[in-house]
């Protein structure tokens, strides 16, 4: 009986299971992050929010992310196209699908799990 062998996208398939499991069943990251932090001007939880998301981003992301700060009191308008409610607000644009975290994002553990850094109920 013959065997064949399995397929380039099946070997990589493979690969990407068996890498998903090494992370604790995170994907892989994209080659960039677009991130947008929505603000209304610079008070304390938002600069906080902005160092916050920094930190984790060098962490976790290892330069391969970009941070748009958008100040609400100077551009409002922007406010409808992601539909912001409150800030400080992120809004994970890449990769899809779209997320949102409301708050200074101090709780890193949250912040991991709502970018799908981290599965939900990991705990390093």
């Amino acid at each position: 009986m013959a065997t064949s062998k399995p397929s380039a996208q099946r070997r990589r398939s493979n690969s990407n299971s068996r890498q998903a499991r090494k992370t604790g069943g995170a994907r892989l990251n994209p080659a960039l992050w677009e991130l947008r932090l929505y603000v209304a001007g610079m008070t304390q939880t938002s600069v906080r929010a902005f160092e916050n998301l920094k930190l984790l981003c060098e962490e976790h992301l290892q330069g391969a992310y970009k941070i748009h700060v958008i100040d609400l009191l100077e551009r409002p308008t922007l406010a409808s196209g992601d539909q912001i409610i409150a800030v400080p607000t992120l809004v994970r644009r890449l990769p899809t699908p779209v997320k949102k975290i409301i708050g200074d994002l101090s709780n890193t553990e949250r912040v991991l799990v709502g970018l799908d850094l981290r599965p939900a109920g990991t705990v390093r």
